[in-house]
């Protein structure tokens, strides 16, 4: 669809050693490195609009130009005549709920996933009648009242939150905020259900949005090996593994996380499930309590670990990549003979390879041999956008030992 482009844009140009190509082929980011940074390019105020052209002075199409940022362009629209405005939003927020739609029975689930959806930098999570935005490039978060304008006449939610918080948005000169701007502040924890279980996301002061949609096929595929089984549930966060291994027939589910606030809402998802007798937790560094119940010689016949990202970036590769050894080495011993582990890696600079490497070191290390079973993925509300390897992720092993 094409759009009137009123008042004209800046542009901004491309240099003659840029990867011109990736760009015409679907790649949505350029580097600063490659891009003309004169004068007036370097004026130019975070988040501002611009055509970007190629080193020949032809449009590529409108993008988001950050001058402070690694990624000083973010690609909005292959049509450089594109407004981007309220009507725009919107037609990209009716393609992405038409997708969720088909996906699930109920509005709960990852609205928006980025470049993935065409929204770059944008995460839109949903819970019902409520949306948590989560505006982490500078484009977005200057057109953040219109964005929120076409969510609300699109989903018709009658609650908005802005969260905006969280490492992206210091990697693009970001403050950190926190507002309702449609509607009014929830009383409390809101309950989402999910593969059996119900969930309790604290939308204004949990991690991230308050919930994490991206690992509900794992946690289907890891209840359905937990019939009457003993789970130990470790980086448990608001009880996801563990409240849906209660849902499907766990006998006993031990919850292992660093937050006590989190733990609390997990214990009351089990409540509520009227599975609290079932459910206990434990606070503590889960390197330790790891440590601890190896030492205890606890054994569980289902254990999964699902740590957050060990290596959010190129250079902490490395040391991300020892902690996931160090994390298989530790809970391998505690899985009974014929049980099941479950290791997640939310990195996207260890790719599969080198996580199920590190893994299967680390199982090795502690004396144990296993089979994969499975290897999960996001599920389809996380989109994966194929010439962008950041978007896809979380990686999900299953090992029977």
């Amino acid at each position: 669809m094409s759009y009137d482009q009123s008042p004209r844009l800046p542009v901004v140009r491309l240099s003659p050693k840029a990867e011109v190509r990736a760009i015409r082929h679907g790649f949505p980011w350029v580097y600063a490195n490659e891009l003309v940074t004169d004068r007036r390019t370097r004026a130019l105020t975070p988040g501002t609009v611009a055509v970007l052209e190629d080193a020949d002075r032809k449009p590529l199409g409108v993008a988001g130009v950050n001058p402070t940022s690694k990624i000083i362009c973010r690609m909005l629209d292959r049509d450089p005549s594109a407004t981007i405005d309220q009507d725009w939003f919107a037609l990209r927020l009716s393609r992405a709920l038409a997708h969720r739609v088909r996906l699930y029975p109920d509005p709960f689930y990852r609205l928006v996933h980025a470049e993935a959806d065409g929204l770059p930098g944008v995460i839109i999570d949903r819970f019902g009648d409520l949306a948590v935005v989560q505006p982490n490039a500078a484009w977005a978060d200057r057109l953040v009242s219109q964005l929120v304008a076409a969510l609300v006449g699109v989903t018709d939610v009658k609650t908005v939150i802005v969260n905006g918080t969280g490492r992206a948005r210091g990697l693009e000169g970001l403050p950190e905020t926190m507002e309702v701007a449609h509607g009014t502040a929830p009383t409390g924890p809101i309950p989402v259900p999910m593969n059996g279980a119900t969930y309790l996301a604290d939308v204004m002061g949990g991690q991230k949005t308050g919930l994490f949609y991206d690992q509900r096929p794992n946690h289907a595929f890891a209840a359905g090996l937990a019939k009457d089984a003993k789970v130990l549930d470790v980086f448990s966060h608001v009880g996801g593994f563990g409240l849906a291994a209660l849902a499907n027939g766990a006998t006993e589910v031990l919850a292992v996380d660093g937050s006590a606030d989190a733990l609390a809402l997990a214990e009351q998802g089990a409540a509520s499930m009227g599975q609290g007798a079932h459910f206990t937790t434990r606070k503590g560094d889960a390197f330790d309590v790891l440590a601890a119940l190896g030492v205890e010689t606890a054994k569980y016949d289902l254990v999964i670990c699902d740590p957050p990202a060990f290596a959010p970036a190129r250079q902490a590769l490395d040391a991300g990549l020892r902690a996931y050894e160090r994390i298989a080495r530790l809970a391998a011993p505690l899985v009974a003979e014929g049980g099941y582990l479950c290791l997640c890696s939310c990195s996207h600079a260890a790719d599969l390879t080198k996580f199920r490497n590190a893994c299967s070191r680390g199982i090795g290390r502690a004396g144990r041999r296993g089979q994969i079973i499975h290897t999960g993925f996001a599920g389809p509300d996380h989109p994966l956008m194929p010439h962008l390897a950041e978007s896809g992720y979380l990686k999900v092993l299953f090992y029977r030992l």
